[in-house]
């Protein structure tokens, strides 16, 4: 259940939860947006008879929130309702809570059990984990490339601004699936210049990431799909624009001499960016794989063959999975 709230809680992690008693599910709810009522406020509320809750059992896989949020504290919730027993699949890093909802419970008279499916529930959550733990984006690479290992065609002054196809449509639903669930996408200036992208997901039902672009220099055309205001914007550059373009356009300013990734990830932490997809381009993904800043992968090799162009990045390691879209070969790699 918690996973049905992928791409629309951030910045709040993925949370389901089932109220059981005598070993039948008499509760059971998830945290569908942020802002919005917590898991367990929806699975309390999902019961009729409230009566029944003082002999129940609540399971949660996230250690429940002990602060006041947007929302109340869940734990409290809990205390409130009489509800004995509650297990826990995880502890929540985060620093508002730690610990402090177990803590709370416990003090309160409620046998807690932690750790249940506890690796299931840390990997369900794994861009919350890693955006509190290390301080950063949970960072996903992604390129389509050819069968003789092409990333696009050369490009040169008479060059088209659109798109070098590679993979098939089913892969490429696939990707504004992911779109829709991460909750931000990076490209480098050259791709944003050769293919006007709008990196959206209008192939998928869900929100639209925020977009990210490096561009050194500002050579994008403020005209540009990136620039229409649709959406989040935030380019990375060593200047500012001399004017204002949108309220969804921001600007950031970097180092491009050194550690490049290693910036990018401290501006999304301070934007609270918990996911990013690496889309390109190949300067851009070889970047972080060089910095060693990325924790999957997702290679589409397409059906077709360049002969000659700009080659695809390379990772150092067997895929962890590969999987068939039709004709196209996606290969899955994981770097944690």
């Amino acid at each position: 259940m918690a996973k049905n709230g992928l791409g629309f809680t951030y910045p709040n992690p993925l949370v389901g939860s089932v109220i059981v008693l005598n070993n039948k599910i008499i509760g059971e709810g998830w945290h569908q947006k942020a802002g919005e009522p917590h898991a367990e406020v929806n699975a309390i509320n999902s019961v009729k008879d409230k009566s029944l809750l003082k002999k129940a059992t609540i399971y949660v896989n996230l250690e429940p929130c002990s602060h006041y949020g947007k929302t109340p504290p869940c734990a409290n919730l809990i205390v409130e309702n009489d509800i004995k027993k509650v297990v826990i699949g995880s502890v929540d890093s985060n620093s508002k809570v730690g610990g402090k909802g177990i803590l709370h419970l416990q003090n309160n008279g409620c046998e807690v059990i932690v750790g249940v499916l506890e690796q299931e529930c840390l990997n369900l959550n794994k861009r919350f984990f890693t955006f509190h733990n290390k301080k950063r984006p949970f960072i996903i690479l992604k390129w389509a490339e050819t069968q003789d290992g092409f990333i696009d065609k050369l490009r040169d002054s008479t060059s088209e601004n659109s798109p070098n196809w590679i993979s098939n449509s089913y892969s490429q639903q696939l990707t504004h699936k992911m779109r829709a669930e991460e909750q931000a996408i990076l490209v480098g200036t050259n791709t944003a210049l050769n293919d006007n992208p709008k990196l959206n997901a209008r192939n998928w039902f869900g929100l639209d990431p925020i977009r990210i672009v490096l561009d050194r220099s500002l050579k994008i055309p403020f005209h540009y799909n990136l620039y229409d205001g649709s959406v989040k914007t935030i380019v990375l550059t060593e200047k500012a624009p001399s004017k204002s373009l949108n309220e969804n356009a921001h600007f950031e300013q970097l180092d491009f001499s050194k550690n490049l990734a290693q910036q990018i990830c401290d501006i999304l932490y301070n934007h609270e960016i918990q996911s990013v997809i690496v889309e390109g381009g190949a300067q851009t993904l070889k970047t972080f794989i060089a910095e060693n800043l990325w924790d999957e992968a997702y290679v589409f090799v397409g059906n077709t063959k360049f002969e000659n162009g700009l080659k695809a990045p390379e990772l150092k390691k067997a895929p962890n999975e590969i999987r068939k879209i039709s004709d196209d070969t996606l290969k899955i790699y994981v770097n944690y």
